[in-house]
């Protein structure tokens, strides 16, 4: 990466750069140059004679690494002999052990008195298969476990709706196929369960709530308990199965150590609410997993209170949140699992995030990152290009279309990805090696990869812009099509955009006390699109607490965009398209009266910047997939 805008180029006479703090070091040293003597510099510099000018760092990398291999520093990753025709991250050396017969298991679970349910007599009973390494008698393994509610699950076979998913001694396409042919012939256990009212895991489905997450629980403290177990549990997943692990680390079990959530929401409400702004399919979402896990049987007979509640809820949050519509019930307090895992979880976690991921948004891994950090939590963070996948999935990732990641395509692939989860796990599971320093890996939209002491940077300096009439015209955006769109002045020079940008926006209301903003950011030289930020007029603070807008009254909206490390080259400029609703939000309540709408009468745009020239330590070279191979079949 070239210059970015540093502290001198300006968008505009009103722009500002604010520092923030200086950064820290831990997570850098991992990439600092090696100065081994006189020999070792005269090789670098044979070597750049040879290359007629090839940058320090690349020469750096030609280092060998003398240290076990699943801890070869990461700017060397890049030299290591991966397998690279296969569809997910493998392991340069074969595990030698070889799975034993799954055998199935019922575990009774004490629930809290308000969790019984009703309806149906019995006992509350979770289901979980497990596959054992065939080790030395007297060998104590290792579990890592996954556990969701997509076993037996769909349609029953019924017509239209098709056959079931495979039952949970199967293991599944997602993770458990891939714990089992990659980590189990290393010596680990694998298990998979089903949570309450899936499967063949008994009691109702209480979706993300206080009973799935006490039967969850209760499965990692039988894990840890067992006599072939050393006693250590680790989580992992993705979507639903990757919350569940939030939920495991909410009243932990001792024996929980760590968790590695992909894309898996740290709450139920901040999965379907971004600043007040409803998606689509928050309406719906309770119903759907009780019926898509109604299968017929005497289960489906057992109610839980929350059963009935949890359907309504995000009506009444959408259209009365200002009259306590979200508060009705502690149904979204009952699933806020962060806060939780934060003050009461001891163990590491792995959050593994897309920046392109539409399914449940990266703003639910930062500044979640540092907030682990902060409580006492080592953590790490993985956060590429993609969507809603894994970080290893070429043919996935090649599917994305451009300004939705394409452009960071073909080096968003970590095929290395196996490699960076065994020295994770080999220390908090089996307590071999060193303590995993915290960072942050994060992937620039055309591409690049840099490691971080935290993210946002903590170098990183806000860039104020103040938007008026030079922006082009303010106006009005409802809910009729009308929307208003402001341009930036040119950037002078290149500008690395890393963090979370905000736009807090001068607003009137109409006659209709109500309103919502979408706003969209563009590369508007190049017509890229770069990212996203929404809000309601109600949560214009942001955060969850809604409070009343009066007609005709102003407000300042604090909005803040979905998290970007975006590159803006100079000479560009940025644009910004400002509509009622966008890409899966409802519409708000004022949407389609006439009478509603926001005026825009101007506002501040924030940018958090960074300073990454190319031969800054921070950049590495991943062992991704080339383009230049195929994609297997």
């Amino acid at each position: 990466m070239a210059d970015s805008k540093g502290s001198e180029g300006t968008a505009s006479i009103e722009a500002l750069l604010v520092p923030v703090f200086e950064p820290a070091s831990a997570a850098r040293r991992q990439l600092n140059f090696s100065a081994a003597g006189t020999i070792a510099v005269a090789v670098v510099f044979l070597l750049l004679a040879m290359t007629f000018g090839e940058s320090l760092v690349s020469s750096s990398a030609q280092d060998e690494f003398e240290g076990e291999w699943w801890n070869t520093p990461l700017h060397l990753r890049h030299q290591m002999d991966l397998p690279m025709d296969t569809l997910r991250a493998q392991l340069p050396v074969n595990g030698t052990y070889e799975a034993l017969p799954y055998t199935e298991h019922f575990i009774e679970v004490e629930l809290p008195a308000s969790e019984q349910d009703a309806g149906f007599p019995g006992p509350a009973l979770m289901h979980v298969s497990l596959w054992l390494p065939n080790v030395p008698e007297g060998t104590q393994v290792p579990v890592i476990m996954t556990i969701h509610p997509y076993y037996d699950f769909g349609g029953e076979g019924m017509p239209g709706l098709g056959d079931d998913s495979s039952p949970n001694t199967v293991p599944d396409g997602g993770v458990g196929k891939w714990i089992y042919d990659t980590f189990l012939p290393h010596g680990y256990a694998f298990a998979q369960a089903s949570t309450f009212g899936t499967g063949q895991s008994t009691h109702c489905q209480d979706v993300k709530g206080l009973g799935e997450q006490t039967g969850i629980q209760a499965v990692t403290d039988w894990l840890g308990q067992q006599n072939w177990s050393n006693g250590n549990v680790g989580l992992m997943g993705k979507s639903y199965a990757g919350t569940t692990n939030w939920e495991a680390a909410q009243n932990p079990s001792p024996h929980l150590k760590t968790i590695v959530p992909i894309s898996g929401s740290i709450g139920v409400q901040e999965m379907f609410y971004r600043n007040g702004s409803s998606e689509a399919r928050a309406m719906g979402y309770d119903a759907a997993y009780q019926a898509a896990t109604t299968d017929l049987t005497t289960d489906d007979m057992r109610v839980c209170s929350d059963d009935a509640i949890g359907p309504l809820n995000p009506f009444s949050t959408w259209g009365w949140a200002e009259f306590g519509g979200a508060d009705w019930s502690d149904y979204w307090d009952e699933r806020r699992h962060l806060p939780d895992v934060l003050e009461n979880y001891r163990g590491s976690v792995y959050i593994v995030w897309g920046l392109q991921d539409w399914n449940v948004d990266p703003y639910h891994a930062f500044p979640t990152y540092q907030l682990l950090i902060d409580a006492g939590i080592n953590a790490r963070a993985i956060s590429g290009q993609w969507a809603h996948n894994y970080p290893d999935q070429p043919d996935r990732h090649s599917e994305l279309d451009s300004g939705y990641g394409k452009e960071a395509y073909p080096n968003m692939s970590r095929m290395d990805w196996a490699v960076e989860l065994y020295g994770w796990f080999n220390y908090y599971l089996k307590g071999i090696g060193d303590e995993p320093e915290p960072m942050v890996q994060i992937q620039t939209n055309d591409g690049r990869w840099h490691v971080e002491d935290t993210w946002p940077p903590a170098d990183m300096m806000w860039d104020m812009h103040t938007i008026d009439s030079s922006w082009g015209s303010l106006g009005t955006v409802n809910g009729l099509g009308t929307g208003v769109t402001l341009t930036s002045p040119t950037f002078e020079n290149k500008t690395h955009i890393s963090g979370l940008p905000t736009l807090h926006l001068d607003v009137t209301t109409q006659a209709c006390n109500g309103g919502q903003i979408f706003a969209t950011l563009y590369d508007d030289t190049d017509n890229l699109r770069l990212g996203h930020a929404t809000m309601d007029i109600r949560y214009r603070d942001g955060g969850y607490d809604a409070q009343p807008a009066l007609p005709f009254s102003q407000y300042t909206m604090l909005m803040e965009f979905n998290p970007l490390d975006v590159v803006l080259p100079a000479g560009h400029s940025l644009r910004l398209e400002l509509s009622e609703t966008g890409e899966d939000y409802l519409p708000g309540p004022c949407a389609s009266n006439p009478a509603g709408g926001l005026t825009v009468n101007g506002g501040t745009f924030g940018l958090p910047i960074i300073d990454r020239p190319s031969a800054h330590e921070a950049w590495f070279e991943s062992p991704h997939w080339w383009d230049q191979q195929p994609i297997p079949a």
